[in-house]
């Protein structure tokens, strides 16, 4: 039934009568199929009507009665002839299904008579054949449809040109060039006169000429459905036809010598084209050799064996001797193979594998991979190995990607490995650079490279250090594969051939091994928590919790642990019970919330059931254990969030869940630290909200009894303040008051006014106090607005208490708004406590902005602070904007340093402006000015300011001036106070990164959208800049050359005339100096646009570091499909300048502006805890590697092809 289904589509083309005879015909045998006995005279008589439809002489009608000769036969004659093929093989098919139906139902007569029906179908095809066989093109055309898209006809067309190359070889060879010519593409060739032509290069250099003019199809890379499936046709074809040959036609020296010399010859030509449907058909008869070298080659050593065994019988005798000439003749037909395989591979691969296509070079890379594995006998040497080497190198990910695949296929199979030690030890340091590609796809592919040789011990333990590094790369993709290979080599060890004699468990060892691992990095809990989660998947001991815990307990473990080792054992504990119920360890890049299926998430919930019954009895006990250590704390109380609560009372352990309870109320008031006090009201809160019954109830009388005891603690620590005492327990107790605010509502109306007393009245207090009360005092302010909000009735009482709590603060803040502002002096070193003031300044004024009460009877409410105060605000703002960074390495690991770093201050100023809670003409140019000024972060949080100010469709022009007017004045008043030249300054620099960066927010089509706006900034610019002229005129120079390049031809016109009429009537010879910007200006306008070609966009600038991998860099565009200038040397010359595709600098744009402003929070404790600075030399470590291979690749490829 599958070989039906090809000739049905040569149907649809038929003339009009022979698909009626066709329809007519098939209507006839449905009514055959369904007759019995009683309507056989019936059937009888339509038996004669289809043999009388199906008789030759009505073959003979169907075809046309004139003819065209091949040479100018085109599109029309071959469509004619496949119709005509169509018609034999429909008919056959009429002949199979009359049989088969005369079968089933057993109608002996009806078998006599549809005998009669095939005989003459069968004669009628045979005498159509023949007059089509005479016409010349049959088996050309036919070929070359079945090749296009009927490639189940394969096997027929190729099985019926061998017989026709037995009985008059020059014809068919004809035939079989001219397809070979035609699946390159090129135009209907005549090849009547092929065989006479002695000079293969004159028949490729008429093709060649084709293909300039323009005759030339790509089929190989078409986009139309019918032809789909070229490639994959092409290939069974030249497959075929070696495996029907190799009892002839392929060792006869002629036919097959004949195609390799074309083949060989159009891969070299410059049409793309042919080189790539050339070097398909010429790697695919290698890989066909091969094949047919590998059956003689079994029957070679059937015969030797038979041989061997015969001699031992008798040494003379005519089996001997046929056994003999049978082994001698196999041999040299596998000796002839392989010649031909070199052949193909010297005049063929040694050029392609560095073709200017990277397609191409794929292929052949690929190809030599199977070759090698397949046919090792020949192949397996360094002769044909070093390519592979080589193009390790490659430009291109897929080629680099190919090599690795064929190296991993090789280091496979156990019995290559010795052949392969000179191989590996050349090129085994370019496997390991591999694993840190700029491609994410090939980074993997090496990874798993390495864990080849490893698994064979050829690489030393001393190299791979750069590859544990890996474990916190970025791309997940690379760690988890890295987290495979360290799994294999250094916990499971499944590469050592001699174990270590480590007593314990399977699990108990592997955690041990894994221990080893985690103390190699730094004591940092964030890249412990990667290691584990690279790890997770593989390891099943980390899935082994009543093993951890064993160890962690010292029941019964052959083990002791150290203060480190129990740590480190502890967060792999709270890691691992995390992955296991479907939550997150490691951030994710692309910040997209997890979904999953039921089926997870029932796995999830089964977790979650065995992890609260192997620790509901023992987790009182860890809790008891390590209640005093800090670090182990925080993820000893965090388990009890992913444990079932409902089991402890389904299981009757209501005392253990109460133990627990009360070991983390003994933990909240025995530690002061950030990460434990936020554990442990996590848990509390956790406990009081998904336990049930009579649990519940004691978790919310535990919670209640924990406020008390903190406001009782708090009124203690504020009492012994006021007493002269010390204040490291009102800091402590107002730490965990702020904590347990952040997670809910707590009355603290007995406190406020001893928390406003000691504000007001111990000035001197250290800072970290005063800004742990401001922010109870914040905290608290904030439920009651929030509570406010949501009632449907507010009595006067509530609001006057709101507003008297709101003043206060304001004042507080206030106060020390004004001591900062009076002492001016400042340092380069950031004060927490004036972080905390800007931060919680905004944040009040964000609360309390116009639109929140707009619509509302709260009018009484809103606030907004007057222009003194926001004046002042920003002042203090950008003392801590000056903090070097030297200071913020040394803060990093300090308590709350993400909310109390410069970041933090420069977010919530942008959120005062975002939010309109302040007027912008002043703040938001203020803020934007300082662009380029303080490193990737803050310029990060100032682009998506940028992008919210855009989309509101605020008044940028204004805005965008004065930001430029503001750095400039920096500038001025730098050069008041040193003795630099003023274009050499720093802050001339930094003015023009300034409009750089701005004038690059109007790219593509903002360019016109934002016309106007760019205008008005040129023009007042050249305003501002001819005031007291020539002061100001370097700020054409500074600012507002970068606008005029984005605007058009016409309008820099306009705006040269203007700037030209105002030094009309103005002697600048005066003070050259001063009027030297202003000739620049001009000169540059000139030199721009004096050929109407005007300015090209300028990039924005490159201080912000990109997130992610390194960006590839721009591309030549790729040679056209044919270069009269070019040929196959060119190709070959320069294929190492292979380029990628150029990036899309617009698609960035747009997609940065539709990033929210709040994504723009990178907190410098977080970027250094990922290793930023280490990412950076990696980065730049990549970049010199990638420039380095760039350059090597093509001194490495030449020697290739000279060897």
């Amino acid at each position: 039934m599958e070989d039906s289904a090809a000739p049905t589509e040569a149907s649809t083309r038929r003339p009009k009568r022979s698909r009626a005879q066709g329809q007519h015909t098939a209507k006839q045998l449905r009514q055959e199929k369904d007759g019995d006995d009683d309507n056989r005279a019936r059937t009888s008589d339509t038996s004669e009507q289809v043999d009388r439809e199906s008789s030759p002489d009505d073959l003979d009608e169907t075809r046309p009665k004139s003819k065209r000769s091949r040479a100018t036969e085109g599109v029309s004659g071959a469509t004619h002839k496949a119709t005509d093929q169509s018609l034999i093989v429909i008919r056959t098919i009429v002949v199979v299904s009359i049989a088969r139906n005369a079968l089933i139902h057993k109608q002996i007569d009806t078998v006599q008579l549809h005998y009669q029906k095939v005989t003459g179908i069968i004669a009628g095809i045979g005498q159509f054949a023949t007059e089509s066989e005479n016409r010349g093109s049959l088996f050309v055309l036919s070929e070359t449809e079945v090749v296009k898209g009927h490639g189940k006809l394969v096997p027929h067309v190729v099985k019926s040109w061998v017989e026709r190359y037995e009985e008059d070889p020059k014809p068919a060879m004809v035939e079989l060039l001219t397809m070979l010519f035609e699946a390159c593409g090129a135009k209907y060739y005549n090849g009547g006169d092929l065989l006479e032509e002695t000079d293969v290069d004159d028949v490729v250099v008429a093709l060649v000429n084709c293909a300039k003019r323009g005759e030339v199809e790509d089929y190989q890379n078409s986009k139309k459905k019918e032809i789909k499936n070229f490639k994959e046709n092409l290939e069974s074809f030249w497959d075929t036809l070696v495996r029907e040959c190799q009892h002839g036609p392929l060792f006869d020296q002629v036919v097959f010598d004949k195609c390799m010399d074309y083949i060989i010859a159009l891969s070299c030509t410059p049409p793309r084209v042919y080189r790539q449907v050339a070097s398909l058909m010429g790697l695919q008869l290698v890989t066909s050799y091969i094949t047919v070298a590998k059956m003689l080659g079994a029957q070679r050593e059937t015969t030797r064996r038979q041989l061997d065994a015969e001699k031992k019988k008798r040494t003379e005798g005519p089996r001997v001797e046929s056994l003999n000439k049978r082994f001698s003749t196999t041999h040299e037909k596998i000796t002839m193979l392989e010649e031909m395989m070199r052949k193909i591979f010297t005049g063929l691969f040694v050029h392609r594998y560095r073709d200017i296509d990277p397609n191409i070079r794929m292929s052949c890379i690929e190809s030599l991979g199977v070759w090698i594995l397949s046919y090792p006998s020949l192949f397996l040497q360094d002769l044909y190995l070093k390519y592979l080497g080589w193009t390790l190198n490659d430009k291109n990910a897929g080629v680099r990607k190919a090599s690795i695949s064929a190296l991993q296929n090789l280091y496979e199979v156990d019995d290559n490995v010795p052949t392969l030690g000179l191989f590996t030890e050349r090129f085994s340091g370019r496997m390991i650079e591999l694993a840190d590609d700029i491609d994410v796809s090939v980074a993997v592919c090496a990874i798993g490279l390495v864990k080849q040789l490893l698994r064979h011990q050829l690489l030393p333990e001393d190299d791979l250090g750069p590859l544990y590094d890996l474990l916190i790369d970025d791309p997940p993709e690379i760690r988890h594969a890295i987290g495979a290979l360290v799994y294999d080599h250094l916990i499971a060890q499944k590469f050592n051939s001699s174990q270590s004699g480590e007593s314990g468990s399977s699990s108990e060892v592997h955690i041990k091994r894994m221990l080893r691992i985690l103390e190699e990095f730094p004591q940092d809990p964030i890249l412990s928590i990667y290691v584990i989660d690279d790890v997770w998947e593989y390891m099943k001991a980390i899935k082994d919790w009543k093993c951890i815990i064993s160890m962690l307990l010292d029941e019964n473990s052959s083990m002791e642990l150290t203060d480190g080792d129990a740590t480190n054992l502890v967060r792999l504990l709270c890691a691992s019970v995390k992955k296991a119920v479907g939550e997150r360890i490691v951030p994710a890049t692309d910040n997209r919330k997890q979904y999953y299926n039921k089926a997870q998430k029932e796995i999830f919930e089964n977790n979650r059931r065995e992890i609260t019954v192997s620790m509901m009895k023992s987790y009182p006990l860890l809790l008891r254990k390590f209640i005093s250590d800090k670090a182990k704390v925080p993820s000893l109380v965090e388990i009890v969030l992913h444990m079932n609560l409902e089991l402890y009372s389904l299981k009757r352990q209501e005392q253990n869940f109460k133990n627990v309870l009360q070991l983390v109320e003994e933990a909240f008031f025995k530690h002061g630290d950030k990460e434990p006090l936020r554990s442990c009201v996590k848990a509390i809160n956790f406990c009081s909200t998904e336990s049930q019954g009579e649990l519940q109830d004691f978790a919310r009388n535990k919670l209640k009894e924990l406020e008390d005891e903190l406001i009782a603690k708090l009124k203690s620590a504020i009492k012994e303040v006021v007493d002269g005492g010390d204040e490291y327990s009102l800091l402590v107790n107002l730490k965990r008051l702020y904590e347990l605010q952040l997670s809910r509502y707590v009355p603290i109306e007995s406190l406020y006014q001893d928390i406003v007393m000691v504000l007001r009245n111990f000035r001197n207090m250290e800072d970290e106090v005063v800004g742990f009360l401001l922010l109870n005092l914040y905290l608290d302010l904030a439920r009651d607005l929030h509570s406010i909000i949501n009632k449907e009735t507010v009595s006067e009482a509530s609001l006057s208490s709101l507003l008297s709590k709101r003043n206060t603060l304001l004042e507080e803040l206030g106060y020390f708004l004004n001591l900062a502002a009076d002492n001016k002096e400042g340092s380069k070193h950031a004060s927490e406590l004036a972080c905390r003031v800007c931060t919680i300044l905004a944040e009040t004024w964000f609360l309390f902005r116009r639109e929140n009460f707009a619509k509302t009877n709260l009018d009484r409410l809103k606030y907004q602070p007057d222009s003194d105060v926001l004046q002042k605000f920003w002042e203090l703002c950008q003392q801590q904007f000056n903090t070097s960074d030297e200071t913020e390495d040394e803060d990093v690991n300090r308590e709350y340093a993400e909310e109390t770093n410069r970041d933090a201050v420069m977010i919530a100023a942008a959120k005062l402006i975002a939010s309109d809670a302040v007027p912008k003409d002043y703040l938001a140019p203020e803020i934007i000015s300082h662009y380029v000024m303080h490193g990737t972060s803050m310029a990060e949080i100032v682009k998506h300011l940028i992008t919210v100010l855009k989309k509101q469709e605020d008044d940028l022009a204004a805005i965008f001036l004065e930001a430029l007017k503001k750095a400039y004045h920096r500038h001025v008043l730098e050069l008041t106070r040193s003795e630099k030249n003023a274009l050499e300054s720093n802050s001339f620099s930094g003015c023009k990164d300034l409009a750089t960066r701005l004038s690059g927010t109007f790219v593509g089509a903002a360019r016109n959208k934002h016309r106007l706006e760019i205008l008005k900034i040129v023009r007042d610019g050249i305003n501002y800049a001819f005031v007291d002229a020539p002061k100001q005129l370097s700020f054409l120079e500074a600012a507002v050359l970068h606008f005029v390049s984005k605007l058009p031809a016409s309008d820099v016109v306009d705006i040269m005339k203007d700037v030209q009429r105002r030094t009309e009537n103005v002697n600048t010879d005066e003070d050259p100096s001063g009027w030297r910007p202003y000739y620049t200006f001009i000169d540059n306008l000139r030199e721009k646009y004096a050929k109407n070609e005007g300015f090209r966009d300028e990039k924005e600038g490159t201080s912000v570091r990109r997130r992610g991998r390194p960006r590839k860099r721009p591309n030549i565009p790729g040679k056209k499909l044919f270069d009269e200038h070019s040929s196959s040397d060119d190709e070959d010359s320069i294929s190492a300048s292979e380029q990628e595709d150029a990036q899309d600098e617009e698609r960035k744009q747009e997609e940065d502006e539709d990033a929210p402003l709040i994504h723009s929070i990178r907190s410098s404790s977080k970027l250094r805890s990922l290793g930023a600075s280490r990412e950076e030399n990696k980065g730049q470590t990549r970049t010199g590697s990638s420039g380095r291979a760039t350059e090597n690749i093509s001194a490495s490829r030449t020697s290739g092809a000279s060897s």
